[in-house]
């Protein structure tokens, strides 16, 4: 019952009209929208209104929110429901938002068992639980080139995706036991190759971060499937038909549509 009362209300969300003021946010803040479909962007708007409905987005360290703050966020974190059946990133509660890099704790278990505690310089950090957080500044740096791989809101909550089945390990939620074998393959492949080029100095298409665990590959590889699309499906193909057949899009082909 829950349930139902929950889908009729998010259809009603998906109904609204879209203000002109949120439009002018989202094609300024959100370009690679704009190679949308007219359906699609449709999809995206009602997508917009549920969570911005659903999650709270906080200003944080003296950051006033207004709502292009709120709508760039919900719009970009948008493309990553398209086409796909979604609970809304169900165990996020709040977007914490800092007008710049903050500072956070870290704690690092060392391979002797030791652990070193101090603080480190973050743009953001998503938690399986409740939370994540971004800063401004690199939230509209990412928006700014739609087309340079780097996007802070897909890569956090490409983390969010990661976590819904209680563990990030770079395996989202998968349909079946033989979808989840080829991702495993694919992606561990591509991950092991990403490690190596980086511990040689080699250039790579995907970021560097990603080599840093099997999570921080797919969300890296997030951030380059929706910006360098075309790149990605040329240099790395296993890799772009496991990404856009969990998300169901081909963005490579936007361009041209």
């Amino acid at each position: 019952m829950l349930h139902f009362f929950k889908h009729r209300r998010r259809m009603k969300l998906r109904s609204l009209p879209v203000p002109a003021s949120w439009l002018e946010i989202i094609d300024r803040n959100a370009p690679v929208t704009a190679a949308l479909s007219e359906a699609d962007r449709a999809e995206l708007f009602g997508h917009v209104h549920v969570l911005l409905a659903e999650k709270r987005i906080e200003g944080c360290g003296g950051l006033t929110m207004t709502d292009e703050i709120r709508v760039t966020i919900a719009a970009q974190a948008s493309l990553l429901l398209l086409h796909r059946e979604t609970d809304y990133f169900p165990t996020l509660r709040s977007v914490l938002v800092y007008p710049d890099s903050y500072i956070a704790p870290l704690s690092e278990e060392q391979k002797d068992g030791t652990v070193i505690e101090g603080h480190e310089v973050r743009e953001g950090e998503s938690w399986h639980e409740g939370a994540l957080a971004l800063s401004w500044v690199d939230v509209m740096n990412g928006a700014a080139d739609p087309h340079d791989g780097n996007n802070l809101v897909l890569h956090e909550f490409a983390h969010q995706l990661d976590s819904e089945t209680g563990d990030e390990d770079g395996m989202p939620w998968l349909a079946s036991a033989a979808r989840r074998e080829t991702w495993r393959r694919v992606l561990g492949a591509e991950f092991e190759a990403l490690r190596h080029a980086v511990e040689d100095m080699r250039p790579t298409l995907l970021d560097e971060y990603g080599a840093e665990s099997p999570a921080e590959f797919f969300a890296v590889a997030t951030e380059c499937f929706f910006e360098l699309p075309c790149e990605l499906k040329r240099e790395h193909p296993e890799l772009y038909e496991q990404l856009a057949l969990f998300y169901t899009l081909d963005p490579a082909n936007w361009d041209s549509s």
